[in-house]
């Protein structure tokens, strides 16, 4: 398998799955709740937010395998701040998770549709901690030219945005907005 850039690849899963899941969990709620679908078609929102889950963490270990290559040219307390984020977002998967996997348990209750109204409200959670840890994961990049670490020039390069070339060779810059 290519493993270069892979972790690019992969992070787009969760990334897209954490903005459709709030829309896609509360569309479901809204349809069980007004009794336009059954109670078990929250499986199929259970079975989003796991593979979101599992996304993430994927994405969590290719993010660390591609860890030391980057590192050499990407402040520590960058990646760091990316590693750290992605790692509360993938937590927060898994408690989102928990919850709606709570609420198809007792969906047949009169807990089950306030259960999964619950978990419907952590998915705006874990929306917000995506955007957070896709932030982090974008500085790395377009800030502290993290690409630049599967580069040949990145022999000797400190990643820093001084360094990234802003424009080809021979362009003049035009500051002016006319």
């Amino acid at each position: 398998m290519d493993t270069l850039f892979f972790h690019p690849k992969v992070v787009h899963v969760p990334i897209a799955l954490g903005v459709l899941m709030p829309l896609l969990a509360g569309g479901v709620l809204l349809a069980w709740w007004r009794q336009w679908l059954p109670a078990r078609s929250w499986v199929l929102v259970v079975a989003l937010q796991g593979i979101l889950l599992g996304s993430g963490i994927v994405a969590l270990q290719t993010g660390e395998s591609e860890e030391t290559r980057v590192e050499r040219v990407v402040p520590e307390h960058a990646i760091e701040e990316h590693e750290e984020a992605a790692e509360v977002f993938v937590w927060a998967c898994g408690v989102v998770l928990g919850l709606m996997l709570l609420g198809l348990a007792v969906r047949r209750s009169r807990v089950g549709l306030p259960t999964a109204a619950v978990a419907t409200l952590g998915t705006l959670a874990v929306l917000g901690l995506g955007y957070r840890t896709g932030q982090a994961g974008g500085d790395l990049v377009y800030r502290h030219n993290a690409a630049s670490a599967y580069t040949n020039s990145a022999q000797g390069s400190t990643g820093s945005p001084e360094q990234a070339p802003n424009r080809r060779a021979g362009e003049e810059h035009d500051d002016d907005d006319d």
